[in-house]
């Protein structure tokens, strides 16, 4: 049976860290009250890089460290809500800058679950034969839906990019289960980049949303609620037991969302790797970039078992078990 495998990890932040000190020159905010609620310290800001830009250094990182020819790669995916363009895909963009001829490309929108999905979606096209070489990526610059006047997002939302190499396998391990779910009756939560119809014929109703604007309750309360009932589900299914996972992996959306996530688990915090202190939110590319931070510090090992789980905007959340 064909497995996915994970075979590559890499990561592109923006030069500009902006601390907590720094943004309470543009806001009524302080270290102590964002450090407190939320556990960032400082985040990345771009200050010329749009999502492509940090895409495309992320995969040129990925395929050339793997040896990889970007003929071989069959299949770009990014999950992104911040795109350059409506169209064209930042996948098909990347595509165009490193040369990946034979790859088919798309972006997916599913928030700070984008890159679980975008995973996932690799995952069948592998698994079915069509793929054997993938580039999957998350990434967002978040900066430029932000409203920087609002304190109570400003202070979260960052930009960056994360991706990873996946490959057919024969082998054991991969991807070996995912729970994935959506739930647009709450969407209204969090919303983005609305866009108004302005063609001349047009006499509908105005949206809301042209910069983020979150019910931070409403998304805290879910994640604390549906992410540990994911976890569980993806483990029972399994028959794999919380104290063979290495790490859990999760969105880096708030540092108290997290901890009360391991409580509800019952595992011990520091297996929860969090970045989320100099990286803030950077949605779809968190865990992507927590990923490859991980590897970095030779943190990821053949043959470990970790959960990945992704929950934000749409409403999105999914977790999934796999083998390195």
């Amino acid at each position: 049976m064909i497995k996915t495998k994970l075979v590559g990890f890499e990561r592109e932040l923006p030069p500009l860290s902006v601390t907590n000190d720094d943004l309470a020159k543009l806001v009524d905010t302080s270290d102590e009250w964002i450090s407190s609620r939320t556990g960032i310290k400082s985040r990345h800001i771009s200050t010329n890089q749009n999502t492509s830009d940090l895409c495309i250094s992320a995969a040129k990182k990925l395929i050339e460290g793997a040896g990889w020819a970007a003929e071989s790669v069959d299949m770009i995916i990014v999950g992104t809500v911040t795109p350059d363009y409506s169209t064209p895909s930042t996948a098909c963009m990347v595509q165009e800058a490193l040369g990946c001829v034979n790859a088919v490309c798309f972006d997916i929108s599913a928030a700070c679950s984008g890159f679980i999905y975008s995973l996932s979606v690799v995952d069948k096209f592998i698994k079915c034969g069509s793929v054997r070489r993938a580039v999957v990526l998350g990434a967002e610059t978040l900066s430029k839906i932000t409203d920087w006047t609002d304190r109570s997002t400003c202070v979260l939302f960052a930009d960056g990019a994360g991706g990873v190499l996946a490959e057919a396998s024969d082998e054991g391990g991969g991807i070996l289960y995912e729970d994935i779910h959506s739930d647009g009756s709450k969407g209204s939560a969090l919303v983005a980049g609305f866009r108004q119809n302005e063609n001349p014929y047009f006499r509908g109703g105005y949206g809301r949303g042209r910069f983020i604007e979150m019910n931070g309750r409403d998304i805290f309360t879910f994640a604390t609620r549906k992410v540990p009932e994911s976890i569980k589900m993806t483990l029972e299914k399994t028959g794999v037991g919380a104290e063979e996972i290495k790490y859990f992996v999760l969105h880096q959306a708030n540092v108290r969302i997290n901890e009360i996530i391991a409580k509800r688990l019952r595992v011990p915090e520091e297996r929860f790797y969090s970045n989320i202190e100099n990286t803030g939110n950077t949605s779809g590319g968190s865990i992507p970039i927590v990923l490859a931070e991980m590897n970095e510090k030779g943190l990821l090992k053949k043959g470990d078992k970790i959960i990945l789980s992704g929950f934000g905007g749409g409403l999105t959340w999914g977790t999934m078990l796999v083998e390195l």
